[in-house]
């Protein structure tokens, strides 16, 4: 926002970036983690050009076009993990870990028993299965116990139709009914 704009211009502007950016322009999905720095407006003085209208259409093309120029990912859900088990059932529990993207980042054996609890990580979307993944692995060794803990951004480009968010935007847009490829920057450039 400039500095001399008044704050019925700061709140009609807020307003409209909520409005426009409410879904992102790779799969139509909410966004999380975004924020959209407005440097500068300027309005048109006759009110019958400032209504939501003639605005949030301009304004939705700018926030798509800066969001596709910023590099977009997808975040995914994330479990916390508890296994228990015992020590010759460990090398199952972290085989079907990494199968399934799971990350360890806590082991310890609980005193007087010969049992481990194992701390870890796993992408809800690798979830599903698990626990009769596991208990296969170790001959029913292995308990677990899974809760939500977090969001993660996926690791690479969610643009780049090769890498695992391509992929899903790809799955996503096919079964909305949009056509398959993200839109490119160009799209959103003023056509005067």
């Amino acid at each position: 926002m400039s500095p001399h704009s008044n704050g019925t211009h700061s709140s009609f502007v807020r307003e409209l970036t909520v409005r426009a950016s409410k879904e992102g322009c790779v799969a139509e999905e909410p966004m999380r983690g975004v924020r959209f720095d407005i440097q500068d407006v300027t309005l048109h003085s006759d009110a019958i050009h400032r209504g939501g209208g003639q605005i949030i259409p301009t304004c939705r093309r700018v926030l798509y076009a800066a969001e596709l120029l910023s590099t977009p990912t997808l975040q995914e859900p994330i479990f916390l993990v508890e296994i228990l088990c015992p020590d010759a059932a460990m090398g199952g529990v972290y085989s079907v870990l990494n199968r399934r993207r799971g990350h360890v980042f806590g082991e310890e054996q609980r005193p007087g028993t010969p049992l481990y609890t194992i701390k870890a990580y796993l992408p809800v979307n690798e979830s599903f299965g698990f626990t009769s993944d596991i208990r296969q692995a170790t001959g029913g060794q292995a308990f677990p116990q899974t809760v939500f803990d977090h969001w993660e951004g996926m690791k690479g480009s969610a643009l780049e139709v090769d890498s695992q968010p391509g992929k899903i935007v790809l799955e996503l847009r096919k079964r909305k009914g949009l056509k398959e490829n993200v839109p490119d920057v160009s799209e959103y450039y003023d056509k005067l």
